[in-house]
């Protein structure tokens, strides 16, 4: 067979890279960053050339597995899965209620099309309210407050970063996440760009990340007080008659009135008590902010996962406002998705904004956000006896034994259960839990749209990837409406052709009364014979680009096989909004209620005592990344990261090994000493702690690390978001004591809680 060439989007992570690989048929001859894609221009990180690993990685799962007696896995058939999944299920639901399986979503979820355009339907025929994700580990604050202001959850600012001429970064390293909640390929020339036409760069980080060693300044602050210091900026911008809110922006923003007297506490030497950062550095850097004549704030993981995650991701875009960089190039501006933009739905200018805690877990009563519940408290529910008590899970693309807190606790109750299945490519920590795994397809043997990312992208973009190489597993959407058909009453061989056209069918007619939309009024059966010749996920994102802004289909998305340049970001005010008030409310009450409990933290001071905090790697998003030899090979980089003078005064040596102790749990770790981290604080990479008996990633274990999640606090969240608290966690580091014991295995048992 003859080699061919095809190209598609990388799916490690949210740059949306441009690939070219070539393949010999179901063998992967090379992969390269495709030049001519749209977006890219052929710029590739190291985790692209992953693709080939991965579809050749021996460890990744082809077959059902089915868990046998003795505890291990065996591969059955999927008419066999099925029959299991319907026969444990379907009694546990009816003896305890839907409420009795919980289900959650990793982050690969937003990474695959058919995932997210079959969650709606499956997750609905389950009915439960248990529902978590990897979101209230990583960037649920933000999206409260994006919601809370705009109306949407993804109506998230992005930074106009080829236009702005100053950048402000708080907690992120796009240098390594290549972006995140800002799909941006090759940031590292992007914000060289920056730079290179006379602007600045300023990061701000308890950590020198490879983006604060890139950029023109760098400040150290203590974890979790990204707040503080972002309302000393405030502060300052109305002390010194600073706040320029443009015409056009002002008739748009509501509460603006009520920001200065929120703000009058927090003086630049009251938050340099708490944060670290100089009285002198918090005024100039506002000052500059305010100076430049295009500029943006961005916030990312560092200012999510903390006890005050919501108002920092609010205070972000309350200092994009008051200077005036709010939906104006070079700002913070809104992408304008080709499909799926709940904030180009309906009527433009206006909604019903967010509703939150419609119903609380049981155990904590933590409250809902956006249809699911804070991830940390997961393992209570799961381990804590009674009426409601979680007794099955299904997990789709997770493994949340590595990444959620307190994960000792977790795992325990994982074995607990009496009822687990798993949708996964690999036997991993979670997964080899569960009685039932059901294959996903690799990247390379199903189709994929960034339906997610484009909607958070730094340029308006659309591209679409066709399968490459077809060796039999079905898609995730197709496995996903077969457990639908379960979920359903319908049996383990249910008509999945049928539910499918009964999902377009709904649809459809859910498009054509909607009299926002392009296609209101228009006739069904003519539509839907239009999308007739597909079927499934590229369907439905047929009929959602058809309802879209940019009068696309497939047809124009297969016809572009490096994608569709749609343009620069462009003001989009006021019709983004989707607030009950139709103006960007700028002091949510939810948010000002919260503003005591900053105010009061304005009192406390640093003891003197050791914080964790976590960091991204380049090559390792995910802890599934960690089985592709490409992405783990040379020095070991789960180490943990201590200054040279806290070092000193403990008595840790660069080479040696750690005790680290939280409340939740202990762990020895490899030390790196390192002045790239500031005194006070320690860090460690998430994602690691790998070889655990049963899983069967061996590459992993090979390089297995350990898990940062041990030591992370379930019970600590943010209350507004339900995020858990991952960064500023209180710690006892000491030289390791037991020699036995090696580094990256947990020194203790967890406390149970």
């Amino acid at each position: 067979m003859a080699a061919t060439t095809h190209y598609r989007t990388c799916p490690f992570c949210e740059a949306t890279c441009g690939l070219e690989v070539k393949v010999d048929g179901d063998k992967v001859l090379s992969v390269k960053g495709d030049k001519e894609d749209v977006f890219s221009h052929g710029f590739i990180c190291p985790k692209g050339t992953g693709l080939k690993s991965l579809q050749e990685d021996p460890d990744r799962l082809t077959q059902p597995m089915l868990k046998q007696p003795d505890g291990t896995h065996a591969p059955v058939s999927w008419d066999e899965a099925f029959a299991a999944i319907d026969e444990k299920l379907m009694p546990l639901l009816d003896a305890h209620g839907r409420d009795a399986c919980a289900v959650y979503l990793g982050n690969p979820s937003a990474h695959s099309l058919a995932t997210l355009l079959a969650g709606r339907v499956w997750i609905k025929a389950l009915g439960s309210k248990n529902i978590y994700s990897a979101s209230t580990v990583d960037q649920m604050p933000k999206q409260v407050s994006a919601a809370l202001m705009f109306g949407t959850m993804l109506s998230v600012p992005i930074p106009d970063v080829d236009r702005t001429d100053h950048m402000l970064i708080l907690g992120a390293n796009p240098l390594a996440s290549n972006g995140s909640l800002m799909t941006a390929p090759d940031m590292r020339g992007r914000l060289r760009a920056i730079r290179e036409r006379g602007g600045k760069v300023v990061v701000i980080d308890p950590r020198r990340s490879r983006t604060a060693e890139s950029a023109d300044e760098h400040h150290f602050i203590r974890p979790g007080t990204d707040a503080h210091l972002l309302f000393g900026m405030v502060h300052t911008l109305f002390d010194e008659g600073l706040v320029s809110v443009s015409p056009r922006l002002a008739k748009y923003v509501a509460g603006l009135e009520q920001i200065e007297p929120l703000a009058r506490p927090f003086t630049p030497e009251a938050v340099e008590a708490v944060c670290g950062v100089p009285a002198d550095d918090v005024r100039r850097m506002a000052r500059e902010l305010a100076a430049a004549e295009r500029g943006v704030v961005y916030g990312r993981i560092g200012t999510c996962t903390q006890e005050f995650g919501t108002l920092a991701s609010w205070l972000v875009d309350v200092l994009n406002v008051l200077t005036g960089n709010l939906d104006e190039p070079g700002g913070a501006m809104f992408t304008l998705a080709a499909a799926g933009q709940a904030n180009t739905r309906g009527k433009p200018g206006s909604g019903r904004g967010m509703a939150a805690g419609r119903w609380k877990s049981r155990v904590r009563g933590l409250p809902e956000v956006f249809g699911e519940l804070p991830v940390a408290c997961l393992a209570e529910e799961m381990d804590t006896p009674g009426e409601g008590q979680v007794r099955a899970l299904i997990t789709v693309a997770g493994n949340p034994a590595l990444s959620t807190p307190n994960s000792e606790r977790l795992e325990r109750a994982l074995g607990d259960l009496d009822f687990m299945l798993s949708v996964d490519i690999y036997v991993n920590e979670t997964t080899r839990h569960a009685d039932v795994i059901l294959p996903a397809p690799p990247p390379l043997q199903k189709s994929q749209y960034d339906l997610a990312f484009y909607q958070l992208a730094v340029r308006n973009v659309a591209k679409y990837s066709p399968v490459v190489i077809d060796n039999g597993i079905p898609s995730e959407y197709s496995t996903l409406l077969r457990l639908t058909g379960v979920l359903t009453g319908q049996g383990p061989n249910a008509d999945v052709g049928a539910i499918d056209d009964f999902v377009t069918q709904t649809a459809v007619q859910a498009e054509l009364a909607n009299p926002h939309s392009p296609l209101f009024g228009a006739d069904a059966d003519a539509l839907i014979a239009q999308l007739g010749r597909r079927s499934g996920a590229e369907r439905l994102l047929d009929l959602q680009l058809r309802a879209g802004p940019y009068d696309l289909t497939m047809d124009d998305l297969e016809a572009a096989p490096h994608g569709i340049d749609l343009g620069p970001l462009q003001p989009r005010l006021p019709d983004v909004l989707r607030t009950p008030s139709g103006k960007v409310e700028l002091a949510p009450e939810p948010i000002v209620a919260d503003v005591e409990r900053l105010r009061a933290a304005l009192a406390q001071r640093a003891n003197g005592g050791m914080v964790l905090i976590g960091r991204r790697q380049l090559r390792s998003n995910n802890s599934w990344m960690h089985n592709l030899p490409n992405l783990v090979g040379g020095t070991n980089r789960c180490t943990l990261h201590v200054a040279p003078g806290d070092a000193e005064r403990i008595g840790l040596v660069d080479g040696g090994t750690a005790q680290v102790r939280s409340r939740a749990g202990e762990i020895v770790a490899d030390v790196e000493v390192t002045d790239a981290v500031m005194e006070g604080v320690v860090s460690l990479p998430h994602g690691w702690g790998h070889g655990r008996s049963g899983a069967q990633m061996g590459v992993a274990a090979a390089n297995a690390g350990v898990n940062s999640n041990v030591l992370t606090d379930e019970l600590a969240v943010d209350p507004l978001s339900g995020n858990a608290v991952l960064s500023g966690i209180p710690v006892e580091v000491a030289p390791a004591e037991n020699d036995d014991v090696p580094a990256g295995q947990p020194a203790v048992a967890a406390e149970t809680a």
